[in-house]
């Protein structure tokens, strides 16, 4: 591993040597106390088969439908969103971030999971990955070591803990997403819910969610 230390802001850069992917360091913090925080949570493309595929009606379709509802929440005051950087609607959700940084002052902050996150992944997903870490206003590692078992969960935990919202694309299917869900219900966190399905939107706030369906 070839080591790049940078003065800004305490950031450090790491060159994996499989993959080469360029890692970034920086602790998240708020620069203000009024500001809101918005993580998002979804789908990976094995549970969701069209988010491989940008060109599609459905990819189109969910991707306005996440926009628009992160542009409701900037005009409700969000500036500051999370990402934990996994492949799917991780992945869209940041680039959509980053497309909405040219009309909005706001921020996307990256939280992995592991060093070796993207270890694996198809070339163009880590230029991808890589290109949304050095746009991003910082990024916080759970863990400094390869993937074990719990640093996604870890990873997901932290999300919720340091966010009033979370966005999730969930339509019933068990796995991270649900468990993420039940998480942020449990700490009382405002959630807004896409169905991936039909693009319908639940929104549960503070966790209430009595008489909701998801699938």
């Amino acid at each position: 591993m070839v080591q790049m230390l940078h003065s800004l802001l305490t950031m450090e850069l790491f060159l994996l040597k499989q993959p080469k992917a360029v890692f970034t360091k920086l602790e998240f913090s708020s620069d203000s106390e009024c500001s809101i925080t918005c993580s998002f949570t979804g789908y990976r493309p094995s549970k969701l088969a069209f988010l491989s595929d940008k060109d599609s009606n459905e990819y189109q379709n969910l991707y306005v439908t996440l926009k628009n509802v992160i542009i409701d929440l900037i005009h409700k005051g969000v500036a500051y969103f999370q990402t934990g950087m996994a492949l799917g609607i991780d992945m869209m959700c940041s680039q959509i971030i980053l497309e909405l940084k040219n009309e909005f002052d706001i921020h996307l902050f990256c939280v992995i999971p592991c060093i070796d996150q993207c270890s694996g992944w198809k070339n163009e997903d880590i230029e991808l990955y890589n290109k949304i870490i050095e746009s991003a206003s910082g990024v916080t590692y759970i863990s400094n070591d390869s993937y074990s078992k719990g640093c996604m969960m870890k990873r997901n935990r932290y999300l919720v803990d340091n966010s009033e919202y979370i966005l999730a694309v969930f339509d019933g299917k068990k796995g991270g997403t649900m468990s993420t869900i039940e998480y942020a219900k449990k700490k009382k966190k405002s959630i807004i819910i896409i169905n991936p399905k039909d693009y319908t939107k639940i929104e549960l706030l503070h966790g209430e969610d009595e008489g909701v369906c998801y699938v």
